[in-house]
């Protein structure tokens, strides 16, 4: 709403109390893009209710940023966290043709996830390697980490900036041919992946998103696909690298367990595996080119509990640090995409 001028006081341009009254705003580094921080600067301030009606503006500043963390709004439950994402975009959408193990706490949101408390996971686009993804994701902290367990957060646009240009344009002609093998004794099994126990739901669902399948002896599965490695922004229109060629390639796991798990399978048998469009190689010095820019791109924050992290999922990569004692992170994700309607 906008305040009246005070007697004998010139009107100056109208401003919403919703933006600069109700809350504050602020680079969370002077350093980087991202995320932008907003914070309530008034008491009582329902982060559900305020970003429903500043949806519009707030589409525009995380176009910007690629990530925005809202603080100190007073988000304790995962029922008011899931309120958020409804206020924000269609809904969460239920974790269909999964990567990584996780659990649901409730509805459609889930813990971030489950691996190992020691290690690293590499910096990615949720879902980059799928035929269908969504452009948002949301976290919330549950329990803030006790030693470590950031979620480090870096601009797509600044990966592509560092990634040579000879790199992109193969990437583009070639681009990217996944391969993942089920059910061998490392990674999610595919009634796990797929939420079902039913071969021709799972050949059903592969069928519908351009994914090959081929059982093996055993009840085992590997799926093939192939996914562009850049692709367009529905809403800004620019060029976006955005796909897991770095993140699954045998390459990126940390080196005792990639080491270990080459000893015991193929190429084309490992849990998994990233190619060329065409099948062939990508270069070893290509994939630490990617892995440096990827590195390169980070920024870090401590989480605090409370905090909601909304990511383009186009325009941001995420990740997580290795930690020790409680953590509890939990994630949504909303809007689904195509990348075959994205395809450059």
């Amino acid at each position: 709403m906008n305040l009246p001028a005070a007697p004998g006081v010139m009107r100056r341009k109208a401003i919403t109390v919703s933006e600069h009254t109700l809350v504050s705003e602020r680079m969370l580094s002077p350093d980087t893009t991202l995320p932008l921080v907003i914070e309530p600067a008034a008491a009582g301030v329902s982060l559900v209710a305020w970003a429903a009606s500043q949806r519009p503006a707030l589409e525009k500043k995380l176009l910007e940023h690629g990530a925005i963390l809202f603080r100190n709004f007073g988000i304790h439950t995962v029922e008011q966290f899931e309120q958020v994402i409804a206020a924000l975009s269609p809904g969460a959408l239920e974790y269909q043709f999964r990567a990584s193990p996780r659990t649901r706490v409730g509805g459609n949101i889930y813990t971030s996830t489950d691996y190992p408390a020691d290690q690293m996971i590499f910096p990615h686009n949720e879902h980059s390697y799928s035929p269908k993804f969504p452009l948002r994701l949301f976290f919330y902290c549950h329990v803030a980490p006790e030693v470590r367990g950031e979620t480090p957060i870096g601009s797509t646009r600044d990966v592509m900036r560092r990634i040579p240009a000879a790199v992109i344009d193969k990437f583009r002609e070639k681009k990217v041919l996944y391969v993942r093998n089920y059910g061998d004794g490392f990674g999610l099994a595919w009634p796990t992946v797929f939420q079902t126990e039913d071969r021709a739901e799972v050949e059903a669902y592969c069928a519908s998103v351009g994914i090959t399948v081929e059982w093996k002896p055993g009840n085992r599965l590997r799926t093939t696909q192939q996914g562009p490695a850049i692709m367009r922004h529905p809403r800004t229109g620019e060029e976006v690298w955005f796909n897991h060629a770095t993140f699954f390639n045998v390459s990126t796991l940390p080196e005792a367990i990639g080491t270990s798990l080459q000893a015991s399978f193929g190429p084309q048998d490992l849990p998994t595996n990233t190619f060329y469009g065409d099948g062939s190689e990508i270069e070893p010095e290509v994939l630490e080119q990617l892995r440096a820019a990827y590195l390169q791109s980070l920024m870090k924050f401590q989480w605090q509990q409370g905090d909601v992290l909304f990511i383009d999922n186009m325009l941001c990569v995420h990740g997580r640090e290795p930690f020790s004692g409680k953590r509890a992170i939990m994630t949504g994700m909303a809007e689904a995409l195509y990348s075959k309607d994205l395809d450059q």
